[in-house]
């Protein structure tokens, strides 16, 4: 049947409905008596052909026929309701005009009978749709519908089983049961669907009731109780979905098109990072911010926040120009007024960029631009020591020579008790980075964080393309770790620490508690719909040269003060000897031509630069 038949069926049901309804009004008024009846029907007849006339024109305007009612709620029941106490308005008029009108009372009588009783039609049609759904959905449980458990027996799961019901693109779906840690809440029903148990029962009810399809629907379920409870859901084999955050449910938009498969963030249990706006706000808004290796993943996001702050101008400077154009389009897309500029070049070339800060005089510079793989600048630790050591002395002079106002060096964990080349190089860039704080009107500052979600380079995507190749999966040891945040976290943490700096500091941020690589890569494995070791294999290659079992973010000199935001801490700057230091870097410098082994001589300027050999036994 077409919409239009459809439609007109529906009218000719309300005309019915509509015409009983105003009969029961005269009838009650008449107190069943024959000849008051008989007295009223002429009106009756005349008003009757009125009131369908005025009933069809307003739900023709107010396109009153539009609401699916097996889906429709109290809002939908409240404008219904509305439009036919509307479409009495001019009927009364019209009726009252034409055949002298009935008593108040019997059209005050006639649109209650007539509001209930057409909305007594709907909800019955309602009624027997759910009924008929639900034996469809029993039918069909064994072939081809998906068994989906909800996690949260509250607002927010009522919301999402209401939606799993009577929703046709959630057809092949059938909620089968609720968990809920609430134990008042077991053994009682929601929608017809039992809560069948608390969290620790979750696998034990997948088996039982055949379930496909997990829901994690506790939006203010704290960040690190929701990754306990979503791991134990990835055990299970099932396919595990949540609701994103609890903003959502505030604004009533709860629906299964919130609903998004889990992440590795998900994962976590990292509460979310709450940036000081304001500060940042005032530190970026109309100043000059230049981002050196702009268009990698961490940079390239830097980059887009700096850009939200309104910035008088954002200049990307960096040597790889695909990187460099991308997010150059992307950010004129999302910002048109952005002054932006793109420039090519290195932080080697001393040359290059005394031009460029002449030129543009920035007052604040992010100094991003290093090579981080640990396994390739083992093998090229000539090339580590060129661009991340000397490009950052680079820089560093530069931004003296030419009062830029701040000067925040992207660091890593690794530059911590370093067993590799990377590290120990971006140790001297921190070295470099206080010596020129005590000398310089420049606030020169480092930060320090460990591996970063999705960044070029990290575990992440490595394990996404084996997984999509079929496996193997490769992790170097069974006991390796490393801390985690994602790359916006990170990047605001960064904006932060650079608006508290004062000169010197090497700030440290809080990667909460260290993840097991295994781990991760078996709980990536399930998030593709595999089960490890069966579907995708995971194989122990070794650790890699100069890699760690354990990363850490402070050296046991150091020590840690709070500031304003208790994921950033401020390490003791460790005394070491300028001249000196400089002097073994003009060596350093030296040996590069050369070509001699340099692994010495940056051993000398980092004592505590080990072979990770030494670290590991």
């Amino acid at each position: 049947m077409n919409k239009i038949l459809k439609k007109a069926a529906a009218f000719l049901i309300d005309a019915i409905v509509i015409a009983l309804a105003s009969g029961a009004a005269v009838v009650l008024k008449s107190e069943f008596s024959i000849p008051e009846i008989a007295y009223y029907a002429e009106k009756y007849f005349i008003g009757l052909s009125i009131i369908i006339a005025f009933y069809l024109l307003v739900m023709i305007v107010f396109n009153g026929y539009r609401i699916l009612w097996r889906f429709a709620g109290t809002r939908d029941r409240i404008e219904y309701s509305f439009l036919v106490i509307l479409s009495n308005v001019p009927y009364i008029i019209a009726h009252s005009l034409i055949t002298g009108g009935y008593p108040v009372s019997v059209y005050i009588t006639s649109i209650v009978f007539m509001v209930c009783a057409l909305l007594f039609v709907r909800t019955s049609y309602k009624i027997v749709f759910r009924i008929r759904n639900r034996k469809s959905g029993e039918k069909l449980l064994d072939s081809g519908k998906k068994n989906v458990m909800i996690i949260g027996a509250g607002s927010a799961g009522n919301m999402l089983l209401h939606d799993l019901k009577n929703s046709p693109e959630m057809s092949c779906y059938r909620a089968a049961c609720f968990i809920d840690d609430d134990k008042s809440k077991i053994g009682s029903s929601l929608g017809g669907i039992r809560v069948v148990g608390d969290t620790t029962t979750i696998s034990d009810n997948v088996i039982k009731y055949n379930i496909s399809v997990i829901i994690f629907a506790i939006p203010s379920c704290p960040n690190e109780r929701r990754a306990e409870i979503l791991n134990e859901c990835s055990k299970t084999g099932c396919e595990v979905r949540t609701l994103p955050s609890l903003s959502q449910m505030v604004n009533g938009h709860v629906s299964m098109r919130n609903v998004r498969n889990i992440q590795v963030e998900d994962l976590l249990g990292r509460e979310p990072v709450k940036l000081n706006l304001d500060g940042v706000r005032n530190f970026l808004a109309g100043k000059t911010v230049m981002v050196t290796g702009g268009g990698g993943s961490i940079d390239s996001e830097l980059c887009r926040q700096i850009a939200s702050f309104n910035p008088a101008r954002l200049i990307i400077f960096d040597i790889y120009e695909n990187n460099a154009y991308d997010i150059q389009n992307e950010l004129r897309r999302k910002y048109p007024k952005l002054d932006l500029v793109t420039l090519i070049g290195s932080v080697r070339d001393i040359t290059r960029v005394e031009s460029v800060l002449s030129e543009y005089r920035p007052d604040i510079i992010y100094h991003a631009a290093a090579h981080k793989h640990v396994p390739l600048m083992e093998e090229s630790p000539c090339e580590a020591v060129k661009n991340n050591v000397f490009g950052t002395l680079n820089m560093v002079q530069a931004a003296d020579k030419f009062g830029v106002g701040r000067f925040i060096l992207i660091s890593t964990d690794k530059a911590v008790n370093p067993t590799n080349v990377m590290g120990a190089t971006k140790r001297i860039c921190e070295m470099i980075i206080q010596s020129y704080a005590k000398k310089s009107r420049t606030g020169f500052v480092a930060v320090r964080f460990g591996n970063v979600l999705g960044s070029n380079g990290s575990v992440i995507p490595l394990f996404q393309k084996q997984i999509e190749a079929g496996g193997p999966v490769t992790v170097t040891h069974p006991d390796i770790t490393r801390f985690f945040m994602t790359i916006p976290e990170a990047v605001s943490l960064v904006l932060e620490a650079g608006v508290d700096a004062h000169g010197g500091e090497i700030f440290v941020l809080d990667m909460g508690n260290p993840i097991k690589i295994l781990t991760l890569a078996e709980n990536m494995i399930r998030l593709s719909g595999y089960t490890p070791y069966k579907d995708i294999k995971i194989e122990f290659v070794g650790l890699r040269p100069g890699e760690k079992l354990y990363e850490e973010i402070l050296m046991k000199e150091e020590g840690l003060k709070n500031t304003s935001n208790k994921l950033i801490y401020i390490a003791r700057p460790l005394e070491f000897d300028e001249e000196k230091f400089y002097q073994t870097l003009e060596e350093l410098k030296v040996s590069l031509d050369e070509r001699r082994d340099i692994r010495s001589i940056i051993h000398e300027i980092v004592p505590t630069y080990k072979p990770a050999t030494l670290i590991n036994k």
